[in-house]
């Protein structure tokens, strides 16, 4: 019997394009987004943009929460 073993926080790692799917913007969105130091936090990790999809959640928060002020 084989069993496959992961991190436990490499299950919550996002590629760009998931990332894109997730917030439904283009993948060019979020990659301008990095460039600008606008967006949700993300990281390299070897040659891939990563995100962390708690950082995915924290980012809209915060992005609701701000456009809620008056």
């Amino acid at each position: 019997m084989t069993q496959q073993h992961q991190p436990s926080d490499t299950h919550d790692l996002l590629t760009i394009t998931e990332a894109a799917d997730l917030l439904r913007a283009p993948v060019a969105t979020l990659r301008y987004w990095r460039h600008l130091g606008t967006g949700p936090r993300s990281f390299r990790l070897g040659r891939r943009v990563v995100y962390r999809t708690d950082d995915l959640r924290a980012w809209v928060e915060n992005q609701a929460a701000d456009t809620s002020t008056p």
